[in-house]
């Protein structure tokens, strides 16, 4: 299934999206796509009966028409959003910076999240906005010390396409933390829809892109990562707890601004288009601080 939240933003309904043009809604059977949700229904048999249900709803004729409702992010802000640097052999070299031997974790503020279309706000005295397409895990069921990879794809609800918006210059010189230049608000688009992994004919041979201004800017595809999504949970949950809905960002690909020569940056105006493989497209205008 592919699941999406449609609505102004702090009003989303949760629905199931059929095709290009129509949608289930499933807001009464579920008040939104949260922690709840995920640790009740979104494994299991919880899944499939949610999924007997759409199938039931369509063959009734109960459909809704998209009309040009926002689409929010696809799940509710969730517990913690955890991000993997350096997660793509190509995008390290382009980076001059060596691959990790183990995954290079920081966090980001879940309020980062926003909807996939909605505008990317610039922070007061910003001057290295950078784009990031990435693939995103959401966590479908709690997961600590799970004992081996393999285990951990009982624990994943599905995956989204993520921009991880970064502020270079917050991030790499006012003290070397990263979390300062990813937790600005609105740095974490997400969607359209989250995919559930059976939506996914392999996790690991999804094509990357992101454009500025139509301009191809990165070209990649999970090929490349250095650390999978089993073993990135699997790694995680040893270190800390995984909460249902949980949003983990799993790197990027070659391409991103500060790789470029020169380096190149956003500017109040520049439009982001990006995509992943079957999680579908995001298009963000970058606006002025407040």
């Amino acid at each position: 299934m592919k699941l999406m939240r449609l609505g102004p933003a702090g009003h989303e309904k949760p629905v199931v999206r059929v095709d290009d043009t129509h949608y289930v809604d499933v807001s009464d059977l579920t008040p939104d796509f949260d922690e709840r949700f995920f640790g009740e229904t979104a494994t299991g048999g919880g899944m499939l009966g949610l999924e007997q249900v759409v199938a039931q709803r369509i063959a009734a004729g109960a459909v809704h028409p998209f009309v040009g409702e926002r689409v929010g992010a696809p799940i509710a802000r969730p517990h913690q959003i955890l991000c993997i640097g350096l997660n793509y052999s190509d995008h390290a070299a382009e980076s001059g910076m060596a691959v990790p031997d183990e995954p290079i974790l920081f966090t980001k503020s879940p309020n980062t999240l926003v909807g996939p279309h909605d505008d990317v706000r610039m922070p007061r005295g910003a001057t290295k906005l950078d784009w990031e397409v990435e693939l995103g895990i959401v966590i479908g069921a709690r997961a600590s010390y799970l004992d081996n990879p393999e285990q951990a794809k009982d624990h994943i609800a599905g995956y989204v396409v993520v921009n991880d918006v970064s502020e270079r210059a917050f991030q790499i010189e006012r003290g070397g933390q990263w979390a300062k230049g990813k937790s600005a608000e609105t740095f974490n688009p997400a969607g359209p829809w989250l995919a559930t992994p059976d939506e996914l004919d392999d996790v690991m041979q999804l094509g990357m892109w992101l454009d500025v201004n139509g301009q191809r800017r990165q070209t990649g595809s999970t090929a490349t990562m250095i650390f999978d999504p089993f073993v990135i949970v699997h790694y995680l949950s040893q270190f800390l707890v995984l909460e249902p809905g949980d949003l983990i960002n799993t790197g990027t690909p070659p391409g991103v601004g500060l790789g470029m020569t020169p380096p190149t940056y956003l500017a109040v105006g520049d439009v982001m288009t990006l995509g992943i493989d079957g999680l579908g497209e995001q298009r963000q205008t970058v606006i002025a601080p407040r």
